[in-house]
């Protein structure tokens, strides 16, 4: 979906706002507010429906209201004495008053893309909900900043990666099992992996298939294509590592994000927990960080966060890498420091046929509105999209 008004253009689907063909950085609170106005060009949109849309119906300050409402027309070329595009109607609402042009018919819910669940049967019995979107090659994405479809579905970045990837693959997600304990032991933790890969692939009738492991989904995915060479067409490692943060001999200091975790994350929003994420991220947006620790901390406890630290930290994947046959794509980003790049040249250098593309950002994988994105999808798409030689 693309709105075009003033000599703004705002694209939906990419995430994107162009100002007079030029790129304007914009918070995804202030892309959301843009593009409710949009949908509805000339109709008064109240504060109510304000809250509900942009902030999911959370208690918000008029301070912060305002704030977002002045950077929303500052990014379109508005000012809040003209009102020449986005109207303030006193003590109701706002109102896009400059003409909108869209790629669609109507501006109504139907046309705005949503997510459905289904479910597979899990070899113990329990369900695991799943997610088809897109068409085309069929990619099983495993690994994200947060292991539940609804509440990636909820966050902006996320869900604008994910569209993106669609509009390309066939893009299969699934919920991993959170039914891990401190007392299990490495290879349990992977084999219950490789046994939600099966269940949720044979439901989606997936028979062989590429693999995108983002983050976490490393070792699932390197673990998966080494025992199922068969199954696995391409693999993509972004934002990996071969070796926890243990068996790195360069690693002298405290683990900081551990320590932040196990004394924050109990306190909504606060100043650990947030620094713990942005760990990862450095560059934001910080309104995208911001909503990951929300929906983090709604979702894992402590207990949980520190569990799945420990696990990362503590596994290596070097034993592996000699047995992926298939070919594989090595993405990260040259200035990270959670997982820095030498982890990345590792994978590259221990899996026989795999390249490594190096993004120029300091984020584990890029979000939207950060200069690497665009290269990070375009290689992405580029490489999977090309004929396997195996």
């Amino acid at each position: 979906m693309r709105y075009e008004f003033a000599d703004c253009v705002l694209d939906v689907d990419r995430h994107v706002l162009l100002r007079g063909g030029e790129t304007v950085p914009v918070e995804p609170q202030v892309f959301d507010l843009l593009e409710l106005l949009a949908e509805s060009p000339g109709k008064l949109v109240v504060r109510e429906e304000i809250i509900d849309r942009v902030w999911n119906g959370r208690f918000v300050s008029d301070s912060t209201i305002s704030a977002r409402i002045a950077a929303a027309r500052r990014a379109v070329g508005d000012d809040g004495k003209s009102q020449r595009i986005i109207r303030t109607i006193v003590r109701r609402g706002l109102q896009m008053t400059a003409e909108v042009k869209s790629d669609a018919g109507s501006n109504s819910d139907e046309n705005r893309q949503t997510q459905k669940l289904r479910y597979a049967q899990g070899s113990d019995g329990r369900p695991i909900p799943y997610s088809l979107t897109g068409s085309g090659h069929p990619v099983l994405r495993i690994g994200s900043v947060i292991h539940d479809l609804e509440a990636e579905w909820r966050l902006s970045s996320e869900r604008t990666r994910l569209i993106d990837m669609a509009k390309q693959f066939r893009l299969l997600r699934y919920n991993k099992d959170h039914g891990v304990s401190s007392n299990s032991d490495h290879q349990a933790v992977f084999d219950l992996r490789i046994q939600e890969i099966l269940a949720v692939t044979k439901a989606a009738g997936f028979e062989r298939f590429s693999i995108i492991g983002e983050f976490g989904g490393t070792f699932p995915a390197l673990h998966f294509a080494a025992r199922h060479p068969d199954r696995v067409d391409k693999l993509v490692i972004a934002g990996g590592w071969a070796e926890g943060r243990d068996h790195r001999g360069d690693t002298k200091q405290p683990d900081s994000i551990r320590t932040m975790i196990s004394e924050g994350w109990q306190t909504p929003g606060g100043g650990y927990a947030m620094g713990s994420t942005l760990s990862y991220f450095p560059e934001g947006p910080l309104d995208d960080v911001r909503q990951m620790v929300q929906e983090m901390q709604a979702l894992y406890s402590r207990e949980q966060k520190l569990l799945y630290r420990d696990i990362g930290n503590s596994t290596s994947a070097l034993h592996l890498l000699s047995e992926i046959t298939c070919p594989t794509l090595i993405l990260h980003g040259r200035h990270t420091e959670v997982h820095p790049l030498t982890e990345a040249r590792k994978l590259a250098a221990g899996i026989p046929n795999a390249s490594l593309v190096i993004l120029e950002t300091a984020n584990q994988i890029p979000l939207p509105g950060n200069p690497a994105y665009e290269i990070y999808m375009q290689s992405l798409i580029e490489f999977l999209g090309a004929p396997s030689d195996s």
